[in-house]
């Protein structure tokens, strides 16, 4: 296939995120992405999907996939169908793009790994809110060293929802682990820069109408000490930062676009300190005043991404894809050991 030739592209689901999502970032990748077919078993949506890009539509996935003018699927469909679908795919010789998450259990999502080897890179995970701005930006000033030591990082997503769609239901694939949970678990991985060494979570169902989870606490440990506590709640009426980043110099708090930033000058150097065992006065320890910065940024990494140009280089360029089966796996491991036990 010539280097710049337009992948050739079908949309199974399409729902929220075939219909509201993918065709939508696709705008003016034309040039990379050409819309090929869509697959959907509700005639209405095939009908306004055969409208809008002229392409054949499909109420049959596995018809979909003899169609040979397809390259690379894009995998929207409900989440118990990912899998199947997936495994489908790839033994078409497809291409796959397979959206969040990628199974229902940690166990399902193992059942990937033997077809992804055989299929030879062929399967590409959409995790894409590892290139939000926001997470960019976060990891960029983490990593200039300005923090100091990182020891604890603090991620939410949290609304109040009284939400009765079949994302709420246990048969269906519902619970916030398993909607905003691999995003976010994603990014808690990524934060840890260090092999997983402990798990702990807390499942509630507080607003939500279904008999699956809403609210999601997590703490995840790295081998090199730090940790991530992360919340995702459809049944929290006060809002919470996005992200709070704790280190031996400074922190941070990002709320929207906007980043606070307070660290120790270090062009200032501190006065040496040793603790003393006496009695002390009325004061708790010597008092100092410390040279702090405090700054408030717009969020804008000085490198962003994104995910559909990562995923033509790696197709078209054979270039390396930034998120991984493995990683993605991860993310299911821990899905499954929060979810380990409970009535969820």
């Amino acid at each position: 296939m010539p280097k710049h030739t337009p992948i050739r592209i079908a949309v199974a689901g399409l729902g929220r995120a075939g219909w509201g999502m993918h065709p939508t970032e696709l705008e003016g990748k034309e040039k990379m992405f050409a819309m090929a077919a869509g697959c959907d078993v509700v005639k209405e949506r095939r009908d306004r999907f055969a409208a809008r890009f002229g392409c054949p539509v499909y109420r049959d996935y596995d018809a979909m996939l003899k169609d040979p003018n397809i390259e690379l699927v894009s995998i929207a469909t409900r989440s118990p169908d990912h899998v199947p679908h997936t495994l489908a795919a790839l033994k078409a010789g497809k291409y796959v793009f397979l959206e969040k998450p990628i199974a229902l259990s940690y166990a399902e999502a193992k059942k990937l790994k033997p077809a992804a080897a055989k299929a030879k890179g062929k399967l590409f995970i959409r995790h894409n809110r590892r290139f939000e701005p926001g997470f960019l930006h976060v990891r960029e000033i983490i990593a200039s060293g300005i923090l100091g030591e990182v020891y604890q990082i603090k991620l939410a997503r949290v609304s109040y929802s009284r939400r009765d769609d079949w994302q709420t239901l246990k048969k269906c694939g519902g619970g916030q682990l398993l909607n905003w949970g691999p995003h976010i678990i994603d990014h808690a991985l990524q934060f840890l820069e260090s092999p997983l060494a402990s798990v702990w979570g807390d499942l509630k169902c507080v607003a939500a109408a279904g008999d699956a989870e809403d609210h999601v606490k997590v703490i995840v440990r790295g081998k090199n000490g730090r940790t991530v506590d992360l919340e995702i709640s459809g049944g929290a009426a006060v809002p919470l930062p996005e992200y709070v980043v704790w280190g031996t110099k400074g922190g941070l708090v990002l709320r929207g676009d906007e980043i606070q930033l307070r660290y120790l000058d270090p062009k200032k150097k501190l006065a040496p300190r040793r603790a003393k065992a006496g009695t002390p006065d009325q004061s708790f320890g010597t008092p100092e005043k410390l040279p702090w910065v405090e700054k408030t940024l717009k969020v804008k990494p000085k490198k962003s991404y994104d995910i559909w140009d990562e995923l033509y280089k790696a197709i078209r360029e054979k270039k390396r894809f930034p998120i991984t089966l493995d990683e993605a796996l991860n993310v299911m491991k821990v899905v499954s050991e929060v979810k380990k036990g409970t009535k969820f």
